[in-house]
């Protein structure tokens, strides 16, 4: 009974369209946290690495993109060290495979901001999000992620 309340909330908050990434991620993992089963809140996920080989990660749904990412060693945890858009520097950018695109919400003004602002070519590629943007869901079970290659200034 408490579980499906804490479902039912958690997807509210997901559709109050005023509540940055960041907040929803905040308020969902705290109901998430209240569930009986971790293997209720498996994410699935496929990421290409830098090397361009596929590898299956695991995440939590509530947990951002980046710690997921972070957690199974795709991204170095030191070039990104908080998930708030304001701290962003967009070391976290992914490239999410186009079937998937529909799936997540838009992204928010700050993040195509800090998107653009480190893009060479200032020009926004729609497959481009922030990992510490991206809140996991179990609908994003299966999302294909590329990790592009760090930056020179991105390797602490």
């Amino acid at each position: 009974m408490a579980t499906s309340s804490l479902r039912r909330l958690s997807s509210q908050i997901n559709r109050i369209p005023s509540l940055s990434p960041f907040t929803k991620a905040i308020l969902t993992r705290s109901s998430a946290t209240a569930s009986a089963k971790v293997s209720d809140r498996i994410v699935k996920l496929s990421a290409i690495d830098p090397d361009g080989q596929k590898r299956e990660i695991v995440g939590l749904s509530g947990h951002t993109l980046l710690k997921a990412l972070t957690n199974n060693g795709l991204i170095d945890p030191a070039s990104h060290r908080l998930e708030e858009i304001e701290a962003c520097s967009a070391e976290c950018e992914v490239s999410i495979a186009q079937e998937w695109l529909e799936k997540l919400p838009p992204r928010s003004y700050d993040e195509e901001y800090v998107l653009k602002r480190n893009s060479r070519a200032r020009v926004l590629n729609k497959h481009s999000r922030l990992g510490c943007q991206v809140v996991l869901t179990k609908d994003l079970q299966g999302m294909v992620v590329a990790v592009p290659e760090p930056k020179p200034w991105d390797i602490p």
